[in-house]
């Protein structure tokens, strides 16, 4: 069970609800009226609580698990305990969010950090020209610029910044200590602490005598449904906007250089770095440390394995891999290849020794 002092839980529900809500679909003989409490893994779960089976690697879990319910997919009905009631689905892992957020859907939406919701704090300083709905939150030691204009059930984090003529949506969460400067952000947008929004570009004349910084003149714009992970950065534009697109999400410690354009449903992983204008189109995913050079193209679909540098446009809906990134079977077979030259016996040498 989740620790009702972080994670508010607004069960219990019945599982006849959780299979509609989800997509799922009771196993033969299952009481749809069993009522469930909460949601936990499989090897924590209790009695009254749902699990899911997604990963074979975690059938003997399964096969022992105390949860009172369990989402799984079809094939693997017969390898549940006796007891176990089973909600039938094709993509158990997906069914499993989408029940964890019935049960707390603070932790999607984003909510107060302080325990004070709905509340402008006495402690927090907003210019007298900024424009905030009803029912926005605001966190103590914010701070909030003139012409800000923030969206109903938006909530503002202890020590956030957001700079003059910013906007921000509809219930969306700017977590504690966020910054943003120049920048429109829409609804229901999640920056975790420590995201920096909107600042200068990294832009450069270089020579002699000295290197002459060129203004950075655009904004960041942030579409609809983007979270953004803690301590991650994006630069403002040059001139052009830097544009984040709809669903998109963004993992801790990622970099979005000036001038960069991500499209629609796009997933970043941690510590990758997006130089100036590289864009990514719709359901591009990027993993771990991969880098992207500027002024080059990733296509819709396209993935890129973990550590690829990515220096050349790369087509949709393909895989790529390694340094410089390559198509991921190349890529691997290079790999296979070098590992068996390494694994050569050494050439005896001319003087027998």
């Amino acid at each position: 069970m989740a620790d009702k002092r972080f994670f508010a839980n607004s069960g219990p529900f019945s599982l006849g609800v959780i299979a509609e809500r989800v997509g799922a679909e009771l196993a033969p003989g299952v009481d749809g009226t069993r009522s469930i409490d909460g949601v936990a893994a499989l090897d924590a779960a209790g009695p009254d609580e749902l699990s899911f089976l997604d990963n074979p690697k975690y059938a003997g879990a399964f096969a022992t698990t105390s949860a009172g319910a369990c989402i799984v997919h079809p094939r693997f009905a017969d390898r549940a305990p006796p007891g176990l009631l089973l909600l039938l689905s094709p993509q158990p892992y997906r069914a499993y969010a989408l029940a964890a957020q019935m049960f707390h859907p603070e932790t999607v939406k984003g909510a107060d950090t302080f325990g004070a919701p709905a509340l402008v704090d006495a402690r927090a300083a907003v210019h007298p020209t900024a424009r905030l709905a009803p029912d926005v939150t605001i966190e103590p030691g914010v701070a909030i610029g003139a012409n800000v204009e923030i969206g109903r059930g938006s909530v503002i984090g202890a020590n956030a910044s957001i700079g003059k003529g910013c906007t921000v949506g509809k219930d969306c969460f700017i977590g504690p200590n966020v910054t943003i400067s120049h920048a429109h952000i829409g609804d229901r947008v999640l920056l975790h602490p420590g995201v920096r929004i909107g600042q200068d570009g990294f832009g450069f004349a270089m020579g002699l005598p000295r290197h002459e910084k060129v203004p950075q003149l655009g904004r960041v714009i942030i579409q609809d449904d983007v979270e953004i992970g803690a301590n991650s950065t994006v630069d403002r534009g040059a001139g052009p906007d830097t544009v984040i697109g709809e669903g998109s999400k963004i993992d801790n410690l990622v970099q979005i250089g000036h001038n960069v354009e991500i499209g629609r449903h796009c997933v970043i992983a941690a510590q990758t770095g997006l130089a100036g204008s590289a864009k990514l189109g719709d359901y591009v995913v990027l993993a771990a440390q991969v880098g992207v050079t500027g002024h080059l193209t990733v296509n819709s679909g396209a993935q890129i394995a973990a550590r690829g540098a990515v220096v050349h446009d790369v087509p949709a809906g393909q895989q790529y891999g390694g340094v410089p990134a390559r198509p991921i079977a190349e890529w691997r077979r290079e790999v296979v290849e070098l590992r068996r030259l390494g694994r050569r016996p050494k050439p005896a040498r001319d003087d027998g020794k």
